[in-house]
């Protein structure tokens, strides 16, 4: 069963729109429409994104009761005759233009068209198809261009004396429908003009056979014995599961608001984020209490550890240079989520700046997680266990050859955990009969998948029972003090404050179990300690990215687990606005260079997970999910176990003697 939004993920009950929901359809024609029509308006002007210009964060951590606040949409422009970059505001209720600037020296994020556009411009270059024919591919039609974007090649990919350009790269169907990712085209990289949408270059650095083996896997291909790996049917011994909730969930939604358990937050999406949450709170025994104003992805890179000529550039910002919103999936009732679904329809725009509804965008439902705690007590052989449950609010994107799923859990013992699910089918390159790849594995004959990582960072907004909060290093030591250590088997924590953004930048440090603690100093628990939450890190991976390479600077947010800041409404992206052909180090070194103090003030944490992919046979033709991610757990906030008021389960469930 299904519960489904109607309009565009607003409730028809819903007649007055909260400050943080997201911008409507309407409003992104009207957005639109104003600017169009104004003075700013040229021939060539294209809507890169429109989505809501948030309101400046309420002391009170919350819009309710606050009147007034206009509805502003932020608009990002491109013009492709001027080469520039333009942001401007808009009041969609008053009609106005609020503000209008140019940002010179930027490149822009992917205009939705470019996905398809560059696709079909390319397979009509002879000079791509005469290295087609080279390889054997006469037709055409079953080509795969995928757009990527251009990386850095060298400072002839500078704003000052570059066009906007893409390099994409090349892979052959054998037949329409078929999985093109199996036959990579190696060594052929095109290079075009976005703005005008010509080739300007073809670099063929030879021939490399298409290798020969298919790699399909939908029903209409799986089970031909060409493919690798080859099966015969589908696996017979699989009985359905069923996921029911007789009186229906325990959540209930208003528009963009969500309601569970002791949880409220607010659901947001934008075209560059995607998923955001807002204005977290719980409530502890009839107290709200804030733990987090803002979250969401700042931004992503993948960059791949192979020097071959087709794969050392690339190193796609996946969230900056495409949009992750604008990448988020249709999601399918059984299949991307399971039990009683809320979706959450989302609405974007194309580059007329007219808006483009993803229906069921976001997925919210309900799980049982397994035992949230148990205790048998021998003597009497009383048993009390209570069962966990966890919101899950996903949604999953689609970025050329990856989906990315991000899903933000709400448990009912007051944790908070982000994961990422990567899965999709990887990049492949080929290689000559008996080769072995240097900077890669063999998945199939003929075909390797380059070493890579992903990395993604997000950004915390944190206000842990209000805005004045510090965060501690905690670090397990063994006991300094020799006298006090006669057995040698003390341990301690020791708690290291984070007190200026010049020492904001910190390393995960596996010797000493350490986590970071975000506290209220204003704020203090029955046992005299202040609240606090702790962000607990689980897969940390080494950061492979090489200083002296090009993405070391593009991306220089990988190289520190965590970065501390002072919050400043303007700071949203890890990597900066604009990180499309720029080579210098932008977002986070620029935002920790002023040495702001973060001792009892509103902070924002920017965590960054990654996923270290030496890829495998296992992981083609589609690669089995991968997990990471990270926890924010509470640590004194109580003043005890916040799920000891679990109620038990009643014991309903299917059992064998």
């Amino acid at each position: 069963m299904t519960m489904e939004s109607t309009v565009a993920g607003i409730s028809t009950t819903d007649s007055v729109r909260y400050p943080l929901d997201p911008l409507t359809g309407e409003e992104i024609s009207t957005a639109a429409a104003i600017i169009s029509e104004s003075e700013y308006a040229t021939p060539t002007l294209r809507f890169v994104m429109i989505q809501l210009a948030e309101p400046p964060k309420p002391d009170s951590l919350t819009f309710d009761g606050v009147e007034d606040v206009a509805r502003e949409a932020f608009c990002s422009l491109y013009d492709t005759a001027a080469k520039t970059i333009y942001e401007a505001k808009v009041d969609v209720e008053a009609r106005i233009i609020t503000s209008w600037k140019a940002v010179p020296g930027r490149f822009p994020s992917y205009l939705m068209e470019w996905m398809t556009q560059v696709e079909e411009v390319v397979r009509e270059d002879p000079r791509w198809q005469e290295a087609m024919r080279k390889r054997g591919v006469t037709d055409f039609s079953l080509a795969m261009i995928d757009p990527w974007p251009a990386g850095y090649y060298g400072p002839q990919d500078h704003y000052d004396n570059s066009p906007l350009v893409c390099r994409p790269l090349t892979f052959v169907r054998t037949a329409p429908g078929e999985n093109g990712y199996a036959r990579p085209v190696e060594g052929l990289i095109v290079t075009l003009d976005l703005d005008t949408m010509t080739v300007l270059d073809v670099e063929d650095h030879g021939v490399v056979p298409l290798p020969l083996k298919a790699g399909n896997y939908t029903e209409q291909f799986m089970f031909d014995p060409d493919n690798r790996p080859a099966f015969t049917e589908y696996r017979q011994d699989v009985k359905p599961i069923e996921i029911t909730q007789p009186e229906g969930p325990s959540f209930t939604v208003d528009g963009w608001h969500v309601t569970w358990q002791k949880w409220s937050l607010r659901v947001g999406f934008n075209p560059r984020e995607g998923l955001t949450i807002h204005e977290v709170t719980y409530n502890d025994r009839g107290t709200v209490r804030p733990i987090l104003y803002r979250g969401a992805l700042s931004e992503m890179v993948v960059p791949y550890g192979d020097s071959s000529p087709t794969h050392w550039n690339k190193n796609v910002f996946d969230m900056g240079e495409v949009g992750m919103g604008f990448s988020a999936n249709s999601l399918t009732l059984g299949c991307d989520c399971l039990g009683e679904i809320y979706y959450f329809d989302a609405t974007v725009n194309d580059s007329s700046g007219n808006p483009v509804v993803i229906p069921n965008a976001i997925c919210m439902h309900e799980e049982d997680f397994g035992i949230n705690w148990k205790h048998t007590d021998f003597r009497t052989d009383e048993v009390e266990v209570r069962r966990s449950r966890r919101l899950v609010i996903s949604m999953i994107c689609t970025v050329g050859n990856y989906e990315y799923g991000f899903f933000w859990y709400f448990y009912n013992d007051a944790t908070i955990e982000v994961e990422v699910k990567l899965t999709g089918v990887i990049t492949t390159g080929a290689v000559k009969d008996g080769e072995t790849p240097r900077w890669g594995k063999i998945v199939a004959p003929g075909m390797y998948g380059p070493n890579h990582q992903h990395f993604f960072n997000f950004r915390l907004d944190m206000n842990v029972d209000g805005p004045g909060n510090s965060v501690y290093e905690v670090d397990s030591i063994p006991e300094p003090e020799p006298e006090l250590n006669p057995h040698h088997n003390a341990w301690i924590t020791r708690d290291t404050l984070v007190a200026s953004e010049a020492d904001g930048a910190r390393d995960w440090e596996f010797s000493t179990g350490r986590y970071w603690k975000i506290v209220n100093p204003n704020k203090i628990n029955e046992l005299g300690s202040p609240t606090g939450y702790k962000l607990m890190p689980k897969t940390v991976v080494p950061v492979m990215v090489q200083e002296g390479s090009w993405i070391y600077d593009r991306a220089r947010f990988v190289q520190h687990n965590l970065w501390v800041t002072k919050y400043d409404p303007a700071e949203k992206y890890a990597a900066g606005d604009y990180m499309y052909q720029c080579a210098e180090a932008q977002g986070l070194p620029d935002y920790v260079a002023d040495d702001a103090p973060l001792e009892n003030t509103d902070i924002v944490l920017w965590y960054t997970v990654g996923a270290h992919h030496v890829v495998c046979p296992e992981d083609w033709p589609v690669m089995p999910c991968h997990y990471t991610g990270f926890m924010l757990k509470p640590v004194g906030f109580f003043d005890g176990n916040p799920a000891l008021d679990l109620p038990p389960s009643p014991p309903a469930c299917h059992h064998h003697n």
